[in-house]
């Protein structure tokens, strides 16, 4: 018969033998949890789930049948994993040889792992991203992002609209709801010698650029950026190919596409940004608005979503 222990519920199928367990949890039929592992509130851990010693859960995590979470996996708040998704803590496991120590695999908060994911050893998994079932996860995942494939490849970004300026009606400029961003149509002059475009300030650039970087030769449609500004504002045109920008002002992200030199978009400071799905012959030029000081980078998503958010007491 099912029993409810010290505030969390154990099938009586279940092996316990951790006293860390928090409230409100529930273990299902056939899991082993041993006597280090710490797990949260309000958890849920399905049938035939093994939970080694060196592993932290926390609070409302959703691990579902046929998952082992060895020593070294932390699973933050509000994790969901899928069914029979594998973890790994050893890179470079042999029989019978223990290493010195295990390898540190990280899930942060309200991340999502497919069904029979597999995620190597040391992986740190960014809040919010979604691993795509079958996924082989062989490098970290930033915050928000979609990768499946093998091996993981980022295709999208959680809540991201893609917006795209042919779409728009004629003359117009899509809209765009991200704060600090805008996208600006650039002139198009036909010529029999060569077609042409500019941009001049006062006029269509924001500001007096006081540099400029090209990116170009993107292997494999990789990911650039991953980071926002403190006071600096940058003017991005794709002179060549195409390439996709996300934005992000910590409350609502965007995806655009820019596929020519028709247009630019204006990403103000405070403004997550990432360039990515580079096609093979993508040439993007970025006009910054002051010279490169890395004191004005933001690295981390989630010291960027401190800054950007309304304090609550």
């Amino acid at each position: 018969m099912n029993e409810v222990t010290a505030g969390f519920f154990q099938h009586t199928t279940a092996i316990v033998e951790s006293n860390r367990i928090g409230e409100g949890t529930r273990i299902w039929a056939f899991t082993h949890v041993l006597p280090g592992a710490r797990v949260g509130r309000d958890c849920n851990l399905c049938d035939h789930v093994f939970v080694e010693n060196d592993v932290l859960v926390g609070d409302r995590v959703t691990v579902k049948s046929g998952v082992q979470l060895w020593d070294g996996i932390e699973l933050e708040d509000d994790v969901f994993v899928g069914p029979n998704a594998t973890f790994s803590n050893d890179r470079f496991p042999r029989s019978g040889v223990r290493p010195s120590g295990f390898a540190k695999t990280r899930v942060m908060a309200g991340a999502s792992i497919g069904a029979n994911a597999t995620i190597l050893p040391g992986i740190t998994i960014g809040s919010g991203a979604m691993v795509g079932a079958g996924a082989v996860v062989t490098h970290d995942v930033p915050p928000n992002a979609i990768v499946r494939g093998n091996p993981a490849v980022i295709v999208g970004y959680v809540e991201a609209r893609e917006t795209r300026v042919d779409e728009a009606p004629a003359g117009d400029l899509p809209s765009v709801s991200v704060a600090r961003v805008s996208v600006i149509r650039l002139p198009a002059i036909p010529d029999l010698r060569g077609n042409l475009t500019f941009a001049e300030f006062p006029g269509l650039l924001p500001f007096v650029p006081r540099r400029f970087f090209l990116v170009y030769d993107v292997k494999s449609r990789k990911v650039r950026g991953e980071h926002a500004h403190r006071a600096l504002s940058q003017f991005l045109v794709c002179v060549k190919g195409e390439c996709s920008l996300l934005v992000d002002d910590g409350m609502r992200r965007q995806e655009i596409l820019l596929d020519g030199p028709g247009i630019g978009v204006h990403v103000g400071p405070l403004v997550w940004g990432v360039q990515y799905k580079f096609s093979p012959d993508a040439v993007l030029l970025v006009l910054a608005s002051d010279v490169y000081d890395p004191a004005d980078y933001i690295r981390n998503y989630d010291e960027f979503r401190s800054l950007v958010l309304p304090k609550t007491s």
